[in-house]
Parts: C-alpha cells; sequence; structure tokens
C-alpha cells in the first residue's frame, strides 16, 4: 500500500483501481519520454490509447508504428 518514503507519498499497483478506466478512451499528449512511456503501459494494460501530436511533430510515424491512432493535440481536445 502507499507509503512515505522521504516525505513523498508513494502509490503502488495495489493503491490503484483501474477499473475506473475500462471503457474509457484515453488520450496521451505527446510522445515524448513520459508520453510514450505512459502511453506504452495503458496500451499493455489493455486500454484504448490516443496518442496526440501537435501538425507535422517528427514522432507521428514512430506512434504509428507503435500502433497507436494518432490525432492532433486539438482534435484530441474537441478545440478544432
Amino acid at each position: 500500500m502507499a507509503g512515505n518514503i522521504l516525505g513523498t507519498t508513494v502509490y503502488y499497483d495495489a493503491d490503484c483501481d483501474l477499473s475506473k478506466l475500462e471503457g474509457k478512451k484515453i488520450t496521451v499528449l505527446g510522445y515524448g519520454s513520459q508520453g510514450h512511456a505512459h502511453a506504452l503501459n495503458l496500451k499493455e494494460g489493455g486500454f484504448d490509447v490516443t496518442v496526440g501530436l501537435r501538425k507535422g511533430s517528427k514522432s507521428w510515424s514512430a506512434t504509428e508504428e507503435a500502433g497507436f491512432t494518432v490525432k492532433r493535440n486539438c482534435r484530441c481536445c474537441k478545440r478544432c
């Protein structure tokens, strides 16, 4: 369960209720070091993940090659 390490609360798998995410579409904005890791973890966990990138992003093709649906950021946020 959650613990305290050097004044910071650390959460573990047992602390999460992933059923709250079941059946929902999840969008990760960006595919840099953090976005890449989060998107892959969610995808491997069986979730429906879309990656939002800016128009002309150099990461677009790599993201598609990794098997993700890719959309422009503004489309993911319903702002276009």
